[in-house]
């Protein structure tokens, strides 16, 4: 087995557990970790190389990078990667902007190297089970999906730091539309948004509370709302159902906790497979934790470099579905709904 030389970027809580992952998996060797200051690690890491700088770490010759930084140093910071040989694991969002996330595509082309986004529910067999059931009902669907948490203390400060590049609408958006897009499989032709800054603790302009409604080219049409804060309410603060003209495939509840509970985002109690006159639940037991499903993508990731597994669907519906998301962020600043292109 060829082991790959990992360097990954960016400690916060996605960063170690890509990190953990990489430490665990035989095929991967961890040749430094590089975060601006200093950060308290789990003990599995504290025997690795620590770097400031991005340069620094680079200067290891990995065949690796892990990027699980803020949204707008992802792009460069992929393509600075791919330029010094390295294949790519980029948390989500992609990019801060289409036509970075453009950019970082046409560099994976260019220099055929691997670009794998970190969208976790592709990895989760239970959101893949929902996907598999909801396909097998036929179009055209209504998506209703969202996810709010009621952060307070560090999580709060956690999220105020993120809301300085990107609205919780994106960055926990672009999840929850690759599923409809998986689901659809249609070209998005129009996104209208709306939000509202509910917090005096961030930037005037950006808004921590945020809804959009998107509408395909084969009739379907998604909403999905995030909020963000010590104000946003625990009530029905995550709902995930799909609707079409023969019946609906809903998530039931698992124990989630609070809304903050990161660990709970990812979990599902059962499906509910409803048609008319005829209700079918899908027990899923032993689901994967958040860890799990960290260590999953990191071997996808080796998986994809071992293989040479080609990646441009992938990387394709990472850049539709973060389309979506800015355009109902553009949508919200600007008071109008945005036509889409009807690109593949």
């Amino acid at each position: 087995m060829t082991v790959v030389k990992a360097l990954i970027v960016g400690l916060g809580t996605m960063g170690q557990s890509h990190a953990l992952a990489l430490h665990r998996h035989a095929g991967a060797q961890i040749v430094g970790l590089v975060n601006r200051s200093a950060r308290e690690l789990p003990e599995d890491l504290q025997g690795y190389p620590l770097f400031s700088t991005f340069d620094e770490g680079l200067a290891q010759a990995p065949d690796l990078v892990v990027i699980a930084t803020y949204t707008d140093s992802h792009a460069d910071l992929a393509i600075r990667a791919m330029r010094a040989g390295a294949h790519v694991f980029v948390e989500k969002p992609l990019a801060g902007t289409v036509a970075d996330a453009r950019r970082v595509v046409a560099v994976a082309r260019e220099t055929g190297r691997k670009v794998v986004v970190g969208y976790i529910l592709r990895h989760h067999p239970s959101w893949t089970r929902l996907i598999t059931e909801a396909r097998a009902l036929g179009g055209p669907y209504v998506f209703r999906m969202n996810l709010n948490q009621q952060s307070s203390g560090a999580q709060w400060e956690v999220h105020k730091a993120l809301m300085q590049t990107t609205s919780p609408l994106v960055d926990c958006g672009v999840h929850y539309v690759d599923v409809m897009c998986q689901i659809t499989d249609a070209a998005p032709v129009r996104v209208q948004g709306m939000g509202l800054r509910l917090s005096d603790e961030i930037s005037p302009d950006m808004y921590n509370y945020g809804q959009l409604q998107v509408f395909f080219a084969d009739g379907s049409v998604g909403w999905y709302e995030a909020g963000w804060g010590p104000m946003m309410s625990e009530t029905a603060f995550f709902v995930k159902d799909v609707v079409s003209p023969k019946g609906s495939v809903s998530i039931l509840d698992a124990d989630k906790g609070r809304s903050s509970d990161i660990g709970g985002h990812t979990k599902v109690g059962s499906l509910l497979v409803h048609r008319p006159g005829d209700d079918r639940h899908i027990e899923l037991p032993d689901e994967p934790d958040h860890q799990a499903l960290c260590d999953a993508e990191q071997d996808f990731v080796l998986r994809a470099v071992a293989q040479d597994l080609d990646l441009s669907r992938h990387m394709h519906d990472a850049v539709q579905s973060l389309r979506i998301c800015l355009a109902a962020d553009e949508s919200i600043r600007t008071g109008r709904s945005v036509l889409l292109d009807l690109e593949n």
